[in-house]
């Protein structure tokens, strides 16, 4: 098993995460041009050898076209200059040729800063403006690592207790404690520490970590292959602003599937008119739902129920139990951990007559044993062109075939 490590002994930032991944393996090139097909022209990206009390390693800096000098994903040095919602976001992305699979990650990972934000200011997700997600600088960080991680095929990320520093920081809402009111949402349930006087941790940099690892430790039970650093932007005598990562092999062996824990929630329902299930459902997703799924059931005296069963990981367990007692009728919910197995999967685009169809791939023991075109492509290409799903579907395996 491919094991990526982050050892967060001095934090993380987007920068940071950027150089480490630089450094590590991940083709420079194959960075700047994956990028470029967000068509954003409002900066430029240099990549250079730097070093840190004497460690070398990687820096990146994003230097925004309307200013003169912009240090990114520095607090002290943060300009406000774009205000975009998530809405702004997706259109960005989504509108974009890059792969599903990055286009999903980065999505995931802004869902979650703007997921603590809204949190922190009380207010519904699309109304939010987002200073720091919205920021140019902060689109590259994060859609930067969703390219990074794509190229490095990692099958499993691991990280230690994270630093998140201690003190106070200047923001676009005043001057706020160390970790950040964002910083500190994102890494509920998250180990950390907070031994450095200056911010350690980001916003952008929480995010993406948190995303991405499933397992936090001090512990590094796995061969070393490949060591990277990503240079920070702070000085430091004591700890150098590093952020330094491993590439592994685990001792474990013929792992086909991707695991992780996650948890469910369940309630059962006897007293709630059908109709009003499927806006439970479509709340229960937009709130950060892995999955929703109603079942029959019969209660005590033989009363006809629903049971719903909502997958989700721990983080949006508030939003979920919300969303529940606020738009159902039960008087109670019941929740355990579970352990899921997934088959390894990619996505590719496949060329139709009637246009272009994502299809994911999924894979068992190195062997493709399944493949499906994506619904909403197909419904989409069938009313454009007035023909059946079944003939898109059709037409996903003639041009796989050809």
């Amino acid at each position: 098993m491919k094991i990526l490590y982050y050892d967060c002994f001095s934090g993380i930032s987007g920068d940071m995460n950027l150089g480490a991944m630089i450094d590590i393996g991940v083709d420079k090139n194959h960075l700047i041009s994956e990028l470029a097909k967000l068509k954003i022209n409002e900066y430029n990206i240099i990549i250079k050898q730097d070093t840190k009390n004497g460690i070398s390693g990687t820096k990146v800096d994003i230097i925004i076209s309307e200013e003169i000098h912009h240090v990114h994903d520095s607090v002290q040095h943060q300009h406000y200059h774009h205000h975009r919602n998530l809405s702004d976001i997706k259109n960005i992305i989504n509108s974009s040729e890059l792969s599903p699979k990055v286009k999903k990650m980065s999505l995931e990972i802004f869902k979650k800063v703007a997921e603590a934000e809204s949190k922190v200011h009380n207010k519904p997700i699309q109304e939010v403006h987002f200073h720091e997600v919205g920021a140019v600088d902060s689109i590259i960080d994060i859609v930067g690592a969703a390219i990074c991680f794509d190229y490095l095929n990692i099958d499993k990320v691991m990280a230690s207790k994270v630093e998140v520093g201690y003190g106070f920081v200047k923001c676009a809402h005043g001057i706020m404690p160390v970790p950040a009111p964002a910083t500190a949402e994102i890494l509920k349930n998250i180990p950390v520490k907070a031994k450095i006087p200056f911010e350690a941790t980001t916003p952008t940099g929480a995010a993406i970590l948190t995303y991405l690892t499933s397992d936090f430790t001090d512990v590094k039970d796995f061969k070393i292959n490949k060591i990277g650093y990503g240079i920070g932007m702070r000085d430091n005598p004591d700890v150098p602003n590093i952020l330094r990562v491993f590439i592994g092999e685990s001792k474990q062996q013929d792992i086909y599937t991707d695991t992780d824990q996650v948890k469910v929630m369940e309630c059962n329902i006897d007293d709630m008119s059908p109709e009003d299930y499927e806006h439970v459902m479509d709340l229960l997703l937009d709130k950060g739902a892995l999955d929703v799924y109603f079942a029959p059931i019969m209660m005590k005296k033989e009363r006809p129920a629903v049971k719903i069963s909502v997958l989700y990981k721990s983080e949006h367990e508030d939003d979920i139990r919300d969303a529940i007692f606020i738009n159902t009728t039960t008087l109670g919910v019941r929740k355990y951990m579970v352990n899921r197995d997934m088959l390894k999967r990619d996505f590719e685009r496949v060329k139709t007559k009637y246009g272009e169809v994502t299809v994911k791939n999924c894979y068992y023991k190195g062997k493709k044993i399944r493949t499906k075109p994506e619904y909403e492509d197909c419904k989409r290409l069938a009313c454009e062109n007035d023909v059946s799903i079944l003939e898109i579907k059709k037409s996903v395996l003639i041009s796989k075939l050809d």
